[in-house]
C-alpha cells in the first residue's frame, strides 16, 4: 500500500459529502441550486511533476490544462479558476509562467477568479496549484459506472507524454511532437461534452492507461482487459512500436486522453480507440498481439 493510498484511507473519514463521491472520483460534484458545479484541483511541484528544465510558459500551460482536464471528464464547461502561486524570486520566470497560463486559459474561456501567493524558503521547490471550477449541463459520468460487457475505449494514443519527457532527460534540447506532447497537453473538452451524456464511465488517464484503468475497473467492482494499446506514429518512430514499448506506453503518465466504458454495440460520438473489455470479477489483464503479457511491476504513476 502506497504512502498516497494509506494517507487517502484517511482523508475519506473526513470527505463524506456526496459531493466527494467519496474521492474515487476526478473531481467533486456540487448541487447549488439549479446548477451542478464540477470541482477540482491539482498541484505541481518543480522536480516532481516537471523538470527544473522546462520553460516557464509551458509549467503555466500545463497547470491549465491538467485541471482542464478533469473538467472534461466530468462533461464540465470550465466556469473559473484559483491559483495558489509559490513566488519564484524571478520575476521574468514568474512573468512568462503567467503568460502560459493565460494562453492556456484563455484558448479554454476558464477565466482567473481570484487565489493566493506565498513566499518559500531560498532554495525551495517552485509549487503551483490552480482550483478549477466546471458547469454540468447534463450527466456527470463517475468513474464506478462500467457495465459487464462495456468495451473502453481511449481519445487517443498513449506514451507521447512519457517518451516527451524521456527525451528531455536525456538532451534538455529536444524538441518535437513527443516532447510537446510532454509539455503541453490538450484537454479534451469538446469530446467529454459529446460522450458525457452517453458513456457507463469516464476519467482522464494522467497517471497511465493501466493504473486508470485499474482504478475504473476497482470503483465498478470489475475486471478489466487491454487487449490494445494505440501508438503514436512519432512514438512507434522513436520505439519501435513492440511489446516493450507497449508496456512502457501503457504506464506512461501525462496523456490526459479520455478513457471511457460504452456498451459493446454503441458507437462513441467522438474519434475513439477501443483498447479493452470489462467482465465480472476482478484484477487487470494485459494482452498484446492477442497474448496475454505479464503486468509490470508498476502500473503508473503514484506519489511515494
Amino acid at each position: 500500500m502506497s504512502p498516497e493510498f494509506r494517507f487517502l484511507t484517511l482523508l475519506r473519514l473526513l470527505a463524506n459529502d456526496p459531493a466527494a463521491r467519496g474521492l474515487q472520483d476526478d473531481a467533486a460534484v456540487l448541487d447549488v441550486g439549479g446548477s451542478r458545479l464540477i470541482l477540482t484541483s491539482d498541484t505541481m511541484v518543480e522536480g516532481v511533476h516537471h523538470l527544473a528544465s522546462d520553460p516557464p510558459a509551458d509549467i503555466g500551460w500545463k497547470l491549465a490544462a491538467v485541471n482542464l482536464s478533469d473538467l472534461a471528464a466530468k462533461g464540465a464547461r470550465p466556469v473559473g479558476c484559483l491559483l495558489n502561486y509559490a513566488l519564484s524570486g524571478d520575476d521574468a520566470w514568474d512573468a512568462a509562467f503567467l503568460e502560459g497560463l493565460g494562453e492556456a486559459l484563455g484558448r479554454h474561456a476558464m477565466p482567473l477568479l481570484g487565489g493566493d501567493t506565498v513566499k518559500m524558503p531560498q532554495g525551495s521547490a517552485r509549487s503551483y496549484s490552480l482550483t478549477a471550477v466546471g458547469e454540468a449541463s447534463g450527466p456527470v459520468p463517475a468513474r464506478s459506472g462500467a457495465q459487464a460487457g462495456d468495451r473502453l475505449y481511449l481519445t487517443g494514443p498513449v506514451g507521447d507524454a512519457g517518451a516527451g519527457l524521456d527525451l528531455l532527460r536525456s538532451n534538455p534540447a529536444a524538441s518535437g511532437p513527443l516532447v510537446e506532447a510532454y509539455r503541453r497537453p490538450r484537454p479534451r473538452l469538446a469530446e467529454g461534452a459529446l460522450l458525457a451524456g452517453q458513456v457507463h464511465a469516464m476519467m482522464d488517464v494522467s497517471d497511465g492507461l493501466l493504473i486508470d484503468a485499474m482504478r475504473m475497473a476497482q470503483a465498478s467492482g470489475l475486471a478489466v482487459t487491454i487487449d490494445h494499446v494505440p501508438l503514436s506514429p512519432a512514438l512507434e518512430l522513436v520505439s519501435g512500436g513492440g511489446t516493450a514499448a507497449q508496456i512502457a506506453a501503457a504506464r506512461a503518465g501525462d496523456d490526459y486522453e479520455l478513457l471511457f466504458a460504452m456498451p459493446s454495440s454503441a458507437k462513441p460520438p467522438v474519434r475513439a480507440i477501443p483498447v479493452g473489455s470489462f467482465s465480472p470479477g476482478s484484477g487487470l489483464t494485459l494482452m498484446i498481439d492477442g497474448t496475454s503479457v505479464p503486468l509490470p511491476d508498476r502500473l503508473g504513476w503514484e506519489h511515494g
